[in-house]
């Protein structure tokens, strides 16, 4: 059987939904606006408009599971919930233990700046007090940067909120969150801008595509493939941009994959190519 036959099969005879409630999809909540959230007993959120289209499809109902992102991934795998999602981003690793969909979206890091100075280089920083998170992958890379004083925070609130006060020049942070609160709060006079360098030497830093998943149990590789085709028609569809508006995700930056198939081979066939917005 060949990798293409064998990621259609799962369309080829009754799916094996493994749900930890028959006919409910138990969905991790663990973040914060666009990402996921749960509001009057329906998802809410760039992932969570999608997710919930998505069931109503496959005709199952959704029963929202607070918990920290600590424990989500073994929730998933031990069952307690079906599915997490919500800025979750696909890497190999994760991969390995998980069944994993197609991208719901695409991201790239970037600058957040007053929109005077516009910053989006690896240069635009140096020699420059820049804020960013707790714990990312990138901030060695960050770190890498002449001159550049780093600030680290726990929450993007608080790192916005001493960019305002001139605290620091710059944040690099979670590009959908930031995204979200300068789309409701124009008044800042801030932009958040894409790195244009995509320099081999940052590339958690700088990489293009990136990709925001919903991450299911082993035992879940149908649902996940099913999944993935409801996806798979909101981008056909382009309605995936249309959900996007509404959260703040304008950047195309959010809609291009990596020019480099990095899931080919891994957890899709190698024939296999991320989906896109075509008009």
């Amino acid at each position: 059987m060949t990798a293409s036959l064998q990621w259609s099969s799962a369309f080829a005879a009754e799916p094996a939904y493994h749900l930890a409630e028959p006919g409910v999809l138990s969905v991790a909540i663990t973040g914060d606006m666009p990402g996921l959230v749960a509001r009057g007993g329906k998802l809410a959120g760039y992932d969570g408009d999608i997710l919930q289209i998505a069931a109503e499809k496959l005709g199952l109902t959704i029963r929202p599971v607070p918990m920290e992102w600590s424990g989500a991934i073994a929730a998933v795998q031990t069952g307690r919930v079906d599915v997490i999602g919500g800025n979750v981003a696909w890497t190999k690793q994760r991969a390995e233990t998980l069944s994993m969909s197609d991208p719901t979206g695409y991201f790239q890091n970037g600058v957040t700046s007053k929109k005077n100075d516009g910053w989006h280089s690896l240069k635009d920083l140096e020699n420059r007090k820049v804020g960013s998170m707790t714990g990312f992958s990138f901030l060695p890379e960050l770190r890498k940067i002449p001159g550049l004083e780093l600030s680290l925070y726990d929450s993007t609130d608080a790192a916005l909120r001493d960019l305002l006060a001139g605290r620091v020049e710059a944040l690099v942070g979670d590009p959908p969150v930031i995204d979200y609160a300068l789309s409701k709060n124009p008044d800042w006079g801030l932009v958040n801008l894409a790195f244009t360098d995509n320099n081999p030497d940052f590339p958690l830093l700088t990489g293009l595509g990136r990709q925001y998943v919903f991450g299911l149990s082993k035992e879940n590789a149908d649902l996940a493939a099913a999944l993935s085709k409801e996806i798979r028609a909101l981008w056909a569809s382009c309605q995936i941009k249309s959900i996007g508006k509404l959260y703040g995700n304008i950047s195309e930056a959010n809609y291009t994959p990596s020019a480099e198939n990095f899931r080919a081979g891994v957890d899709r066939p190698a024939d296999w190519a991320p989906p896109v917005c075509n008009h």
